[in-house]
């Protein structure tokens, strides 16, 4: 089948055309023509088989006919993240090269004032984040009713990061007579639940079983210890070690180990770079651009940089941390072997993550080979095993000195509140040698810390303090007057 038998317009096919596709993905051959039929479609279909393409490309041919007015969009597109919302903007810079549409783009770390200004002009397309979406329109900024498409672009990622409220009450500012657009690689109850919600009588398009990974990826598993050191040296190893690798996302559970990691990197000579929500939007496009552009073959990032992003020469993911939720797994792998393309992943294992990989196993219905010994095959690293034993003897050396330095700046019956009971054999020869002590030796060896503003209760030296001292203000100092007796 090609592009002009799905009833795309002369225009949208030569924009195809020069762009360089012949032939139509699964999901795209069967959505676009429900689309043009003017159906409700809810699509799945594993990440990396073009749904992006599948509503754009229908959009534009519809979109040939009618106008854009001011504060009223005609379409509505909804993306989880800024980078995924840039994403399909750039879908329509490529395939509407012959059209006059304008496009507005709603995301975060951008200037209102510049959004609000495309929005006063008119726009045909609107992209949004929901958060930034409703923004506008609170500032009365924003008409929807005039939307005629709604897409709802992957609902799952929707539903992860906690968007379902807003997406429910946008829905409920557009008219009831639109035409909606439902697309999501993985199914959950919840995810079916608004699908049955926001779509009238709609075509179910499903080119894979929800949740599965593409047959072109290689899954490997890799045992590493416990340690963050020792998973940071097994990441390195099958960085060296792989075959054909061109460029490579490495995914983390936690922004934070992103950044950990991507310094760690740096400092062992590997050029990366780092992807994460807590980075401003010019850095995040600039991470994406070094990596799109082969500039930097590293990419670390946390899941923002899991869903949707097309990159398609991509040849390895790994995954320095096994996802919490079996469908990021999915979602993660997806981001290689796209568009019929070979590619390979590599999970490290440690101690503590069986529950989460035999839920992934579980979910993609097949079991994930092991690259070299499993995890119970794996032996104890002497090396980390020696480390956690003197770590662990630092720890408590510490903690021995920091309570006897305590001791001398408490008093006895703080120090008999705090201290653990030893035998009286052990408590004598100590007490006998504080007890010859003198306490202003005592006092003087912690006096490097009296800038600190510490006071020492226990220096029975210094004269007491009776009332404010030499410390007594003026006004208290004047005589008091007494009144005569009548």
């Amino acid at each position: 089948m090609s592009f002009a038998e799905l009833g795309l317009s002369d225009k949208v096919q030569q924009a195809v055309a020069s762009a360089g596709y012949t032939e139509p993905t699964p999901i795209q051959a069967q959505a676009i023509p429900h689309v043009l039929s003017r159906r409700d479609v809810l699509g799945i279909a594993q990440t990396g088989t073009g749904k992006t393409a599948a509503f754009t490309l229908p959009m534009l041919t519809l979109l040939e006919s009618g106008r854009a007015r001011a504060r009223m969009p005609r379409t509505l597109i909804l993306e989880p993240t800024r980078e995924l919302a840039a994403q399909v903007e750039d879908n329509f810079d490529k395939y509407g090269i012959n059209h006059r549409l304008s496009v507005a783009l709603l995301i975060g770390g951008v200037s209102f004032g510049d959004q609000d200004a495309k929005i006063t002009r008119g726009v045909d397309v609107l992209i949004a984040t929901p958060g930034r979406l409703l923004d506008h329109f609170e500032r009365g900024k924003l008409l929807l009713t005039g939307v005629e498409l709604l897409v709802i672009d992957e609902a799952d990622r929707m539903l992860d990061m906690g968007f379902i409220p807003d997406i429910e009450r946008i829905v409920k500012l557009v008219p009831f007579t639109r035409q909606t657009l439902f697309f999501s690689a993985t199914m959950p109850p919840e995810i079916q639940r608004l699908a049955d919600a926001f779509l009238h009588n709609p075509v179910k398009v499903e080119v894979a079983r929800a949740a599965s990974t593409a047959s072109t990826i290689t899954q490997r598993l890799v045992a590493t210890g416990r340690e963050d050191y020792e998973k940071r040296e097994t990441l390195r190893d099958l960085i060296r070690g792989a075959t054909d690798l061109q460029n490579a996302i490495v995914f983390c559970n936690r922004k934070r180990d992103v950044a950990v990691l991507h310094r760690s990197l740096q400092n062992h000579g590997f050029s990366a770079v780092a992807l994460h929500g807590d980075m401003d939007q010019h850095a995040r496009m600039a991470a994406l651009d070094s990596f799109r552009t082969g500039e930097t073959p590293l990419l670390v990032a946390s899941d923002v940089a899991a869903r949707g992003l097309d990159i398609p020469a991509v040849s390895h993911v790994f995954n320095y941390d096994v996802p919490h939720h079996a469908e990021d797994y999915v979602h993660r792998i997806g981001r290689t072997g796209r568009a019929g393309r070979s590619g390979q992943s590599f999970t490290l294992v440690g101690p503590g993550d069986e529950k989460s990989l035999a839920a992934i196993e579980k979910l993609i219905g097949q079991p994930i080979e092991w690259q070299g010994p499993t995890l119970a095959e794996r032996p104890p690293s002497e090396g980390s095993s020696r480390r956690r034993g003197a770590r662990g003897e630092e720890r408590s050396r510490g903690r021995k000195v920091k309570v006897r330095s305590s001791e001398r700046s408490r008093g006895p019956s703080e120090e008999r509140r705090e201290e653990a009971p030893a035998p009286r054999a052990a408590q004598a020869p100590r007490e006998e040698q504080q007890s010859r002590r003198p306490r202003q030796d005592r006092g003087e060896r912690f006096a490097d810390r009296s800038h600190q503003g510490r006071s020492r209760r226990d220096d029975d030296g210094d004269e007491k303090v009776i009332g404010l001292g030499d410390h007594v203000p003026a006004f208290l100092m004047r005589p008091v007057l007494a009144k005569k007796a009548k």
